[in-house]
């Protein structure tokens, strides 16, 4: 066992015992490696009254930029590779001239550049996107770390654009207020190469196998392929680095499928190897951000939750809610991938402004918070379709953004016979109207209120009380995509 990894598994061991006497060297710990304690884990008021991130899946994949049928996650095709070889294989000759044993993923990693990329260039477009928080993808499935790793030399400071890509942005979304933080994919990296995908022991494919024969020093790229001690140990070791070295504001994992796939990988001993890990390695960020001052929180990815309930905002792929429920997020896609994909880019094929401006009033109202995906070029530079939609989300929230951040669920979400959605402040509430209101609404949930305005529009609202509810009388007002009542209340 490497000397880093001793550590590691010491400090864990620490964490899991639940070492709390002040020493000179020790301080109490606030959280123990046990579920219980874990759910005592609060919402910082950072995350519950920011609404609006941007997440970034950036690395080697953009190079490929492209999936079969043009449709569905890009950055998933490196291990479709090897998996549709009649589809893949001739694309590949094709497009690089080769195909694997003799070029595979390993070699595109080496063409991932980022020649064109300014971080302070990302930061100011997020931040006029009215975003507060900003998710990149430190390490997605396939192996590649985008900070500057002393654990591999598969990293973006030693293959590739030869910067630390999570450190360069992190400083330039700090400088403009945000919060930040690197997701981490690697759960599932042990099946990503493998001949069985979420299987908890697996073999390479072939072609991989063949690949590491040719180039020894690509099994650190692929592999491991099952779910060893060592694979647990490096993968706690990498995290334990992400958060030394950056302290990020957000605890982003990816779903772990061995934890639910079949009842065998469910009830393995790694698996249960596995789960541990992720306590402690909870545990020790959170004891880790009190230290450092910040406050900071985690996601339960999932279709089936990583973690037990309760533990961390529940999330997962383009998630929608039909009530307000417990904190959330909506990690959306604008097209159909999360990765670059140069024919949705090529077909403008994104999210109208409105749409995504919708999607972000509907879950807001349901206690959600929306983070919004964008798939940069592979140069660094990102499509121009995807800048105008997050620019005129902007626009849109420097008129309304009083009813997004900061707010709170009413006590419904909205009426959806009139295509509106409720937000709360304090003694102000706003009914957000997602068709123009060039006729009457009849607000049948709130009985009186004080007075009725038009966010972003000088026009009198007109209103009454009746036996049904406040009904409206506006003209239509100013803007697009989304229109804003605030209403006072008694």
């Amino acid at each position: 066992m490497k000397r880093g990894f001793q550590i590691i598994v010491v400090m864990l061991l620490m964490v899991s015992c639940g070492q709390n006497q002040k020493t000179k060297h020790t301080k109490k710990l606030r959280y123990e490696a046990e579920w219980e304690s874990l759910k005592k884990i609060p919402i910082p008021g950072w995350f519950d009254d920011a609404k609006f991130g941007i997440f970034i899946h950036w690395g080697a994949y953009s190079v490929i930029g492209y999936k079969e049928g043009d449709k569905g996650y890009a950055e998933h095709v490196p291990k479709g590779l090897y998996r549709k070889k009649d589809h893949y294989y001739p694309y590949l000759e094709k497009r690089f001239g080769a195909a694997p044993p003799e070029f595979g993923y390993k070699d595109i990693v080496t063409q991932f550049k980022a020649e064109k990329w300014d971080p302070d260039e990302w930061a100011r477009l997020f931040r006029d996107a009215g975003a507060k928080y900003v998710v990149l993808t430190g390490e997605h499935h396939d192996g590649y770390a985008l900070w500057d790793s002393d654990l591999t030399p598969w990293c973006a400071t030693k293959v590739g654009p030869m910067r630390d890509l999570v450190g360069d942005l992190g400083k330039a979304v700090r400088n403009y207020g945000m919060k930040y933080a690197p997701s981490y994919h690697r759960e599932r990296h042990p099946g990503f190469f493998a001949k069985e995908i979420y299987a908890v022991n697996s073999t390479p494919q072939p072609d991989i196998q063949k690949e590491i024969e040719l180039m020894p020093e690509a099994a650190d790229l692929y592999g491991p392929f099952s779910y060893t001690d060592a694979f647990i140990e490096d993968y706690v070791a990498r995290w334990k680095e992400i958060q030394d070295k950056y302290q990020p504001d957000f605890m982003w994992i990816d779903d772990v499928p061995i934890f639910y796939w079949t009842e065998e990988s469910k009830n393995d001993p790694q698996t249960k190897k596995f789960k541990k890990a992720f306590k402690y390695m909870i545990a020790d960020y959170f004891n880790a951000a009190d230290e450092w001052g910040k406050e900071v929180y985690l996601n339960n990815k999932g279709g089936h939750l990583n973690f037990p309930e309760g533990i961390g905002s529940r999330e997962k792929d383009n998630l929608k809610m039909d009530k307000i429920g417990p904190k959330w997020e909506n990690p959306a896609t604008m097209g159909t991938s999360f990765g670059y994909m140069k024919a949705e880019e090529d077909q403008d094929a994104y999210k109208s402004p409105t749409e995504l401006i919708h999607l972000l009033c509907d879950v807001v109202s349901k206690n959600g918070n929306l983070l919004l995906n964008i798939g940069p070029r592979p140069d660094g530079t990102i499509p121009d379709g995807m800048q105008k939609r997050l620019l005129a989300i902007g626009e849109w929230l420097t008129v309304n953004g009083e009813a997004i951040y900061g707010t709170r669920p009413w006590k419904t979400f909205g009426q959806q016979d009139s295509q509106i959605r409720f937000t709360l402040k304090e003694n102000v509430l706003y009914a957000i109207a997602l068709e123009k209101p060039d006729h009457p609404i009849l607000l049948n949930s709130i009985k009186t209120c004080k007075s009725v305005s038009l966010l972003g529009s000088k026009e009198e609202i007109k209103w009454e009380n009746s036996e049904d509810g406040i009904l409206l009388k506006p003209t239509g007002g100013n803007g697009k995509h989304a229109w804003v009542f605030k209403i006072e209340m008694n």
